[in-house]
């Protein structure tokens, strides 16, 4: 059974490799989306409810991860669960009422400040960006306030700078709608993200739309490289580098095919290679709508090249609705992706659910 197994896979990945070289990336793919033993539901969906849009972020520990996610498509917050055992099992935790007057994906970091003090911070986008955190692992929570930043969503990354400070990035559009032309904007926070400075508009590009900014850094640490999806699908994803931790950055171009997609979140795996996972929406894909991970180095990405394979991680069956995930990396090299994703046919709606993988198994997979 698992030599049939993964002879199904090399031969799917044979296929779409030719495909994906039609529209001029050489990228083989793997098919790992019905492997049911790596899939974990934290939340179901039902007939009403709508689980949308989640992040999570990883305790020192190296096992606790807690996830954050709203109801509905950019629908109310509230939702909030724990697992303890790296993403095995998981519980839900009781949010305040006033998450509920929060609305659109929120996201979900542990931000240490200035003395040291560790907070879970939760920031979903309006009202102007708000904000929540606490600082006893979840028991409690500080009361919901407007950062007074309008956003169509809050910050989807926040980097700690060199120098201590966090340097957090979203977007906007006109009359912060959902339409183009969309821009990037940026924030600092010196105080472990209790308070943000004023916001800047760091990149624009004429006739695109970059939004959705994952920024991470380089190997080296010299550079901070931000991948954006681009909401006009007129091409590939874009990208832009800072050389002076985020003061400027490079006017946008193109990443390679392989990462065209929606909401990436970015790792580093234990020999220096990158995991992106992320909803797939490069042309002419075969994976196309689907959630999935591309697998390539830093350079790959610097100098336009292809990487060095993609993993259909779980098949969407409501198109390209699903992605904005979570991704974490345990101490024994386990991945965690969370999604939310219509996982199966029928009337049931979107569910929140996480797949683990180690890079190690789909490299013997070719």
């Amino acid at each position: 059974m698992m030599k049939h197994r993964l002879f199904s896979l090399v031969l799917f990945a044979s296929c779409a490799t030719s495909w994906a070289q039609k529209s001029g990336a050489n990228l083989p793919i793997l098919d790992v989306s019905t492997e049911k033993n790596r899939q974990i539901v934290i939340a179901q969906g039902t007939d009403d409810i709508y689980q949308g849009h989640p992040t999570t972020v990883l305790m020192p520990d190296g096992q606790t991860i807690y996830a954050a996610w709203s109801y509905n498509h950019g629908g109310k917050a509230g939702p909030l669960a724990k697992s303890t055992d790296g993403g095995k099992q998981w519980q839900m935790i009781p949010t305040p009422a006033d998450w509920e007057t929060t609305f659109n994906c929120p996201s979900i970091y542990l931000l240490k400040d200035p003395a040291g003090k560790e907070r879970l911070m939760v920031f979903a986008a309006r009202p102007a960006m708000s904000q929540t955190w606490s600082e006893d692992g979840g028991k409690t929570w500080t009361p919901v306030r407007s950062l007074g930043k309008p956003c169509i969503m809050a910050f989807s990354s926040i980097i700690k700078l060199n120098n201590g400070d966090y340097l957090g990035l979203y977007h906007r559009g006109p009359d912060d709608k959902d339409k183009a032309p969309l821009k990037i904007w940026q924030s600092i926070s010196k105080d472990g993200g209790v308070t943000w400075g004023e916001s800047v508009m760091v990149c624009e590009m004429e006739g695109r739309s970059p939004c959705e900014p994952a920024v991470f850094r380089s190997p080296n640490g010299k550079e901070l490289l931000c991948i954006m999806r681009e909401n006009q699908r007129k091409n590939n994803s874009l990208m832009m580098v800072s050389t002076d931790e985020g003061q400027t950055w490079s006017a946008p171009t193109e990443t390679p095919w392989g990462l065209t997609g929606d909401r990436h979140m970015i790792r580093y795996t234990s020999d220096g290679r990158i995991v992106s996972v992320f909803r797939d929406m490069a042309p002419n894909s075969p994976t196309k709508g689907h959630f999935v991970a591309w697998v390539g180095t830093y350079n790959d990405i610097k100098n336009g090249l292809s990487g060095q394979y993609r993993v259909k991680l779980l098949h969407s069956f409501a198109g390209p609705d699903c992605g904005y995930p979570g991704l974490e990396l345990l101490p024994d090299g386990t991945f965690v992706a969370t999604t939310y994703i219509k996982y199966q046919p029928g009337s049931k709606k979107h569910s929140v659910v996480a797949v683990r993988f180690k890079v190690e198994e789909f490299d013997k997979m070719f």
